[in-house]
């Protein structure tokens, strides 16, 4: 839920959040998932166990899945917010927005995922992350796409994005559930 007086790492779900979990926990329910892993921020933490209890799954939070370090940075409003973004993926290894460039997100990220993957091979593993981090892992992984920004402004909350592992293959991207 946006609170404008709190840091977007401190955020929680609203009922409205909790409601499109239960729609994104359908669409779900039909993939065979094997592990589910969050981020540690609130809202990622929430989802997963919403989705864990609704899919019969145990959620296990991997440091390094968090959103970009933006946690010291004012709310911007949306129009202002959208443009920061855009000069964020623009200007990959710039710092331009919050304390953590483009590059050094996408570093983390992927490292992250790399360790929460060890020894998981071979299964269908759900993550609980965050559009920004997303998009730039999708994206660099996935020269074709038109961008970062464009993959960012796609996905809605919540969506999902099916890769193949380890070679991070877009096989779709599903956008804005419920």
């Amino acid at each position: 839920m946006v609170d404008p007086t709190r840091p977007a790492r401190d955020w929680v779900l609203g009922d409205e959040g909790r409601q499109r979990c239960e729609a994104l926990a359908g669409a779900l329910a039909s993939q065979p998932i094997d592990r589910l892993f969050s981020s540690d921020e609130p809202k990622a933490i929430e989802t997963s166990q919403l989705l864990a209890q609704r899919l019969g799954l145990e959620h296990t939070c991997v440091p390094g899945l968090h959103e970009h370090e933006r946690h010291s940075t004012p709310y911007l409003g949306e129009d202002a917010f959208r443009a920061a973004m855009q000069r964020f993926f623009a200007c990959p290894d710039a710092l331009v927005y919050g304390q953590e460039t483009a590059d050094a997100a996408h570093v983390r990220f992927a490292q992250a995922l790399g360790q929460a993957m060890a020894g998981h091979t071979g299964q269908t593993v759900a993550i609980v992350a965050h559009g920004t981090v997303i998009s730039l892992l999708v994206s660099r992984a996935n020269p074709t796409l038109t961008g970062g920004f464009e993959l960012w402004q796609r996905l809605g909350l919540p969506s999902f994005v099916v890769l193949t592992w380890p070679d991070l293959i877009l096989e779709r991207v599903v956008e804005a559930i419920g």
